[in-house]
């Protein structure tokens, strides 16, 4: 037998010590037979762990076998170039079955990880699957190698791209597992669970036990935030007669899944969107609260179901317990794993949990025609909340439907100017009137002001920002067309100058000529209208001048994401953070980086071709693989004793 001491939740360790080689009775004081380490699969070192707790690892079946499993998924080795948000690509080209695969229709369903999010969170992301992955096969390094792990997935992607499971994120402080439903393609930090589809919610419960979490980090001999890996979880022991004795798991599985989806109908960029939460109530009964109390009562009915399903004792229950509190105590500032959003989040942002600022968004999405008005008044019932493993819409329940007709016809642009037909401002006066809602007095100036960081924080997710309101202004800002990502064409700039800068130049010019006829008639007022007017001409004029320069050769390409479209336009956004970003991306563009998008071999077509004789991927990417040349194959080394000489 070895005496073990655990000080690890102890903050004057010292004191700790002392106390317990003093006190051979103290709790932190373990003594154990270190052979017994040997139950449990890698033999961790997990000597705080009771000889019961232990014995369940060699009397009890993993959950590997009879259907079920744990992969890894797909790592792209560049996300930027295949990885995208939802709200990037049109739906249209979005597959939910590996049979919807085609030439125009590849962007598929990517979970990647992401925050502690237990029993439900949305997947963002898509990633490119065109040709089942042949971009990946050719994207080669300096060495000649795939730089991605393709060649690791042919199992994965036969057998289980496509399927719905479960996926967690790898490192948290506690495993947490949500559906991932039909028509998804893991990742290696999104890894996915499979069983039969008829045993994934008793799955799901399981695995969010914290008997079940418990087991996973004896097996990883640590706690805190452990990197939870497939291997593990296939090994992880689970009841006999599983999964047909854990049907108790079932009901209480799915409410908790269906609280979660719940409260994610009021995030604006969730699939499960219906309203912000000042008008979420309007369909169907909604208190974060009561439902995020419920929860926590459900998540106690799951534990004591697993504790009894492991016949795990009182005193061993307790413990856990004990641990669990102790652990997310420790460090709650990791709660995501590498690819969450922490990184992501803009310093100079405003609040993204303000209703208020929520509501205003949703407000600018029903001006754009992307939200659907109807919900709030009624005139539209919300649909029937989906299984959660079936695939996911393209849209989210509260966005407008296709055909229907939109709150504000307009042509993808919106402008800040009071009294114009297509002024946002007024826009969303009227929307929060349409639905009972006091106007405030400062719409117009948190339009100006705070709504770009707030939407430019919302909208970027896994490291990608993609806001997809644009805010094209005048040097000062005096002046802002708000452009539509969605709607945007190769017209988009064209229509700018003609419908909205022009039409201004006029108004503000026949002004600034009125003022200038009255000579020395004019007031003190009437010179300092006259100055403000003329430097205001002078930046249409130039904001004119810059979309001019640009629209000519502007084309842009959905599939290239937000970032790429709007990195041309660079010089026209005031965010100081996002315009750095995109002069940024401009100048790795002009520098040949980014070959791969739509964007590169629109302006530089020469280069393009040019690489893509060389790079299979990007002649793939580009539609030319009868530019590409096979390389000639290097001759074969010749085997044998070296000849020193002479003839034989």
């Amino acid at each position: 037998m070895t005496i073990f001491i655990r000080l690890i939740e102890a903050q004057d360790k010292r004191s700790a010590l002392l106390n317990a080689i003093a006190n051979v009775d103290d709790k932190k004081v373990f003594d154990v037979d270190p052979e017994s380490f040997k139950q449990i699969p890698g033999s961790p070192f997990a000597y705080w762990v009771s000889d019961k707790i232990r014995a369940l690892f060699s009397k009890l079946p993993i959950y590997e076998g009879d259907g079920r499993t744990v992969k890894q998924g797909l790592a792209t080795a560049d996300d930027f170039r295949f990885v995208r948000t939802y709200w990037e690509i049109e739906s249209s080209r979005v597959a939910s079955r590996a049979d919807e695969i085609n030439s125009e229709r590849y962007w598929v369903l990517y979970p990647k990880g992401g925050e502690f999010s237990p029993f439900y969170a949305d997947i963002p992301l898509l990633v490119d699957w065109f040709g089942n992955g042949i971009k990946y096969w050719h994207n080669l390094n300096t060495a000649g190698g795939v730089r991605s792990n393709i060649w690791m997935l042919n199992e994965s992607a036969k057998n289980h791209f496509f399927q719905a499971g479960l996926t967690y994120p790898r490192r948290l402080h506690r495993l947490a597992v949500m559906p991932m439903p039909e028509g998804a393609i893991i990742s290696v930090r999104g890894s996915g669970i499979y069983g039969r589809r008829e045993d994934l919610f008793r799955i799901a419960g399981l695995y969010s036990s914290s008997a079940f979490d418990f087991l996973v980090k004896c097996m990883l001999g640590r706690f805190g935030h452990p990197q939870f890996d497939n291997g593990t979880l296939c090994k992880t022991p689970v009841p006999k007669n599983f999964p047909q004795c854990a049907s108790a798991l079932d009901e209480p599985a799915k409410r908790a899944i269906s609280i979660k989806r719940t409260l994610d109908t009021v995030n604006e960029i969730s699939h499960a969107f219906l309203l912000p939460a000042l008008l979420r109530g309007r369909v169907g009964e909604f208190s974060i609260s009561a439902l995020e109390s419920e929860l926590e009562g459900i998540q106690e009915k799951i534990d004591a179901i697993a504790f009894e399903l492991y016949e795990i004792s009182e005193d061993d229950q307790n413990a856990i317990k004990l641990g669990n509190k102790e652990e997310s105590s420790l460090d709650s500032s990791i709660e995501a794993d590498e690819e969450a959003d922490a990184d992501d989040l803009e310093e100079e942002s405003g609040d993204n949990t303000s209703d208020q600022g929520n509501l205003l968004s949703w407000c600018v999405g029903v001006g754009f025609g992307r939200f659907d008005l109807r919900l709030a008044t009624l005139e539209r019932s919300a649909p029937p909340e989906p299984d959660p493993f079936d695939p996911l819409p393209a849209k989210s329940p509260g966005m407008l439907p296709d055909g229907a007709a939109p709150f504000h016809v307009h042509e993808g642009i919106l402008v800040d100017d009071q009294g114009h037909p297509h002024d946002l401002a007024r826009l969303v006066e009227e929307v929060l009137a349409r639905v009972d809602v006091a106007v405030p007095e400062d719409v117009r100036r948190w339009l100006q002001r705070d709504f770009f960081p707030f939407h430019l924080q919302r909208y970027s997710k896994s490291r990608r920002k993609a806001p997809i309101y644009w805010p094209l202004s005048t040097t000062s800002g005096s002046y802002t067309l708000w452009v539509y990502y969605p709607s945007l064409t190769s017209q988009t700039l064209y229509t700018a100058i003609n419908d909205f800068v022009e039409p201004k130049l006029q108004q503000v010019g026949a002004d600034v000529t009125a003022l200038r006829n009255k000579g020395s008639a004019r007031t003190r007022d009437d010179e300092k209208q006259f100055e403000a007017l003329q430097a205001f001409e002078l930046e249409l004029i130039e904001l004119r001048d810059t979309l001019l320069k640009l629209a000519p050769t502007y084309k842009p390409n959905h599939d290239d994401g937000v970032q790429i479209s709007a990195a041309p336009l660079w010089p026209l956004f005031r965010h100081k953070p996002w315009q750095k970003v995109l002069k940024d991306t401009w100048e790795k563009l002009k520098k040949g980086d980014y070959d791969w998008a739509h964007l590169a071999m629109n302006y530089w077509p020469d280069r393009v071709r040019e690489k893509c004789k060389t790079d299979k991927s990007l002649a793939i990417a580009h539609g030319l693989e009868d530019l590409y040349i096979e390389p000639e194959a290097a001759p074969k080394k010749t085997r044998g004793r070296k000849k020193t000489g002479g003839d034989e």
